[in-house]
């Protein structure tokens, strides 16, 4: 049987999302619940596929059901396509089956040309609406289909109304809306050189195509990437038989939700006009009612709706979003979903839906979108004054939440001015572990330079600090303290507001409201852990960051960064010291310096978790990162360090790599110098041991080794660890158990993963790092080229911020079975950025990974994820 590519209404229901799309199976659904729909048909998404499979032309076989269709419905309502005497209209609207508000274009009034719309006029006695429904339909299709400017036509219409001395729209008369059609006509010929189409059925083929055409936009290709919406799901497409709104006094338009959208308050929320078509709402050009205000206007209209509103909440059991018209005193319904909502109103109407009986636990869990939860947990910009805002550019949205303060240029500033008491955005070319200080004050973090997964975005994130991130737009003057972007020049000191959620900068100073968590957050997220299968860790390198992580539900740390421990003032010296030592006498002198300062972090690491489990990640940076590279650095430090400058310059100069990140660092540090491995495990089990004496909790510590490529070099780490640790647990004499494992990151582990379980008793996996060498490109260089594969289709999304499944995702689930068929008792997790992305959370629950690591802020995401994931499973 040949494919089936339009339905009527009445063919389809509620279930056909995935074919009808989500307007069109809804539509479907209002009609079999025989509520007031004004009737038509729906071309699938299958059909959009085929439009691109075909080279972007419709096929004969689907133009010919469209018109069978067409004739269909024109016997259905006694209205014909065309006809002057008793004229069918439709408007044309996209539908895909996921909500994708905004991001496609419509069309009203089809079916208009010079005759049909004379005898329209006389069918409706109202000249002024039949010229006025023309005159936008030409607007609007010149504009979706033909793409002239919609500005264009703007002008047009206040050069009439300054001719006629009027200044609203609503002034002009049926003589005025005449002359308009006419110049607009005049206006299409002069710059697509042909006239305005005349016939009804060429403008709907043209206006579907156009459709199906912006599946493809620019604006619906970004939303589709930032929702994780897959291109070939394409878009359906509905016609439908007009009704106005715009037909005079009894008639109107609006929009309303059977919930408040941003508190999720129990009542009808929404707004309508009287006497407008749907794009007057939102155009914004008149102010409209609240929808309790209809009850006045029109009593038993909005006895109906709220009816109907009521039963389409109890239908589809969620808070739904409607559109509807009122033509000439009759109540017609548009269209409902399932309404967008604020996190707040989510996890309220979750909750609320449970207590009214209305759905279960297990069901309100699957509510609420994961990533929604972040605009909780962070700081976000007044929304009225989001309004009068100015975007001045984009970045990367690397780290959630909302920031504004005066821009500083260095980490030194950042202290100095945080100090006085000042509220600082840091803007740097890129930043590096030497910024930790002045990142730790910053209200938020904007830099020219870095992807997803770059030092600012990992470090901002675990600290919960908003950052934007690559915006390679700016054109930055660290020495004058200035950048510009947008045609704007910023200093020192004056006001930026960036937004993390988002990726947008602005210009000057918007107002923040704090985060904001209800009661109902904790006993949502008491039904998500009930349900989910995998444990969620944070990473954390401070006990701010374990504390923060414990307080928002993590069980444990999952990576705990040693490195960033080195950068304090009172360290770094001797970090130093260790780096320009020229035997291994003189590193373990440094070392020790060292030893304290990390025993006693990793003692208040162990305090901070109570016992849950802490991995500890040794030395994994190359040491350049630790010395200096601007002159009156080098030459302050080499002073500190009691060497020539000389002797400095030669020693940063023998640390020079090419590509860093895959040169001396890891494993390779500990292999080179064991004395490394030799310290940080002395300071490891010493604070263990003296935290197990306290006799609060036992305390088993998690040692990780780096970047192993070869299960020789981890025995050789290994062997050093264990020796270290066994004679320091003999000395003390008590009963402390540890375990020895490694970061999988690069491919080479994941191939041979079976050997490496022979000596790891855990695996984690590094998915930055892992994802970095599978794909063969640098995670802060692959912003300057990924825009290019996303608008040639070739990803989908950023790989580091979405684990690509099929490629690093095949290593990931080889090396877990090849990791459990050596040592049956091996423990999984992931410790990348991922660990916090949802749709990565579910592929881990997929693979049976024991568990997942993330930021703390993220922690709750993770949670829900994971939930999410193993209700999915069942």
């Amino acid at each position: 049987m040949s494919t089936k590519y339009v339905y009527k209404f009445s063919e389809g229901n509620g279930t056909m999302r995935e074919l009808l799309g989500g307007k069109g199976a809804n539509l479907a659904e209002m009609t079999n619940l025989g509520m007031p729909v004004p009737q038509g048909f729906t071309v699938t998404t299958e059909a959009c596929t085929k439009y691109y499979e075909d080279g972007k032309q419709i096929n004969e076989d689907i133009q010919n059901e469209i018109f069978e269709n067409l004739a269909a419905f024109e016997k259905l309502v006694g209205k014909r396509f065309g006809d002057p005497e008793n004229p069918l209209l439709v408007s044309v609207r996209s539908g895909a089956r996921a909500s994708m508000p905004g991001m496609m274009d419509t069309i009203l009034n089809l079916g208009l040309n010079d005759e049909v719309v004379e005898g329209f006029a006389k069918f409706t006695n109202n000249p002024r609406f039949a010229y006025d429904s023309y005159r936008r339909f030409i607007q609007m299709f010149s504009d979706v289909v033909m793409e002239l400017p919609k500005p264009e036509f703007e002008k047009i219409i206040d050069a009439k109304k300054e001719e006629r001395g009027v200044t609203q729209d609503v002034e002009l008369d049926a003589d005025d809306m005449k002359d308009l059609v006419v110049r607009f006509k005049a206006f299409y010929k002069e710059k697509k050189g042909t006239d305005f189409p005349s016939d009804p059925k060429v403008q709907l083929m043209e206006a579907v195509k156009a459709v199906f055409r912006s599946w493809d936009n620019p604006r619906a290709n970004v939303y589709r990437r930032m929702n994780e919406i897959p291109y070939d799901w394409g878009t359906a497409v509905n016609v439908q038989m007009m009704v106005f709104g715009n037909s005079g006094d009894n008639s109107g338009t609006g929009v309303a939700f059977t919930r408040n959208p941003a508190t999720g308050e129990k009542a009808l929320f929404g707004e309508y006009l009287i006497n407008a078509q749907g794009e007057d709402v939102v155009a914004g050009v008149r102010t409209p009612f609240p929808i309790s205000h209809l009850q006045e206007d029109m009593p038993e209209v909005y006895n109906q709706f709220a009816e109907i509103a009521n039963r389409l909440e109890q239908h589809y059991r969620d808070m739904q979003d409607m559109e509807f018209t009122i033509e000439n005193g009759q109540l017609f319904m548009l269209q409902t979903r399932n309404g967008k909502r604020t996190a707040a109103a989510a996890l309220k109407i979750a909750v609320d839906l449970v207590d009214e009986g209305m759905i279960t636990e297990d069901e309100a869990v699957l509510r609420v979108e994961p990533k929604q939860l972040d605009s909780l947990l962070h700081p976000q910009f007044n929304a009225d004054e989001m309004k009068k805002a100015e975007c001045i550019g984009k970045g990367l949205a690397a780290s959630p939440g909302a920031a504004c303060g005066k821009v500083v240029f260095t980490a030194e500033d950042a202290k100095e001015w945080a100090e006085k008491g000042e509220k600082i955005v840091l803007v740097r070319r890129e930043t590096s572990p030497e910024d930790i200080e002045g990142m730790n004050v910053a209200e938020g973090i904007l830099t020219v330079r870095g992807g997803m997964t770059s030092h600012a975005a990992v470090v901002a994130r675990g600290m919960g600090t908003c950052c934007v991130s690559g915006c390679g737009e700016i054109v930055i003057d660290e020495e004058a303290k200035e950048f510009s972007l947008g045609g704007k020049t910023l200093h020192e000191g004056d006001f930026l507001s960036i937004d993390g959620s988002t990726g947008n900068i602005y210009y000057g100073a918007i107002p923040t409201s704090p985060a904001a968590i209800s009661g109902d957050f904790g006993r949502f997220m008491g039904w998500a852990d009930k349900v989910r299968k995998l444990k969620v860790l944070t990473n954390a390198d401070t006990p701010r960051d374990a504390k923060q992580g414990r307080s928002f539900g993590a069980q444990g740390i999952g990576l705990c960064r040693t490195e960033h421990m080195f950068f304090e003032e009172s360290r770094i010296k001797a970090m130093r010291e260790m780096i320009v030592a020229e035997n291994t006498e003189d590193r373990k002198k440094a070392l020790a310096k060292i030893e304290p300062y990390q025993q006693g972090d990793f003692e208040a690491l162990y305090e901070a978790m109570e016992g849950d489990p802490v991995t500890i990640r040794f030395l994994d940076p190359p040491l350049h990162e630790f010395l200096p590279t601007k002159e009156e650095d080098i030459k302050e430090i080499a002073d500190e360090l009691g060497i020539t400058v000389a002797k400095l310059k030669e020693v940063i100069a023998s640390l020079h790599e090419f590509n860093p990140m895959m040169g001396h660092r890891g494993c390779r540090l500990a292999v080179s110098y064991p004395e490394i491995a030799e310290m940080q495990t002395t300071a490891v089990i010493k604070a263990a041991i003296n935290v197990t004496k306290k006799g609060n909790f036992s305390v088993k510590p998690q040692i990780m080794i780096p970047l192993v490529g070869e299960v020789k070099e981890l025995k050789f780490v290994k062997d050093v660890v264990v020796a270290t640790a066994d004679k320091l647990i003999a000395e003390a004499g008590i009963d402390l158990k540890y375990e020895v494992g490694t970061m999988i990151e690069i491919p080479r582990a994941a191939l041979t993963a079976d050997e490496i379980a022979t000596e790891a008793e855990f695996f984690s996996f590094g998915t930055n790092d892992l994802t970095q060498m599978t794909f063969g490109f640098s995670r802060d260089d692959a912003g300057k080229f990924l825009d290019y594969y996303y608008d040639n289709k070739i990803y989908e999304s950023d790989p580091f911020a979405h684990l690509d499944q099929k490629g690093v995702g095949k290593l990931v689930e080889m090396a877990a079975k090849l990791g459990r068929q050596t040592r049956p008792d091996i423990h999984l997790g992931i410790c990348g950025e991922h660990g916090g992305d949802p749709t990565s959370v579910e592929f881990c629950h997929r693979v049976g990974l024991d568990y997942v690591s993330c930021s703390p802020f993220r922690v709750p995401i993770a949670r829900l994820a994971a939930a999410q994931a193993a209700l999915k499973d069942k």
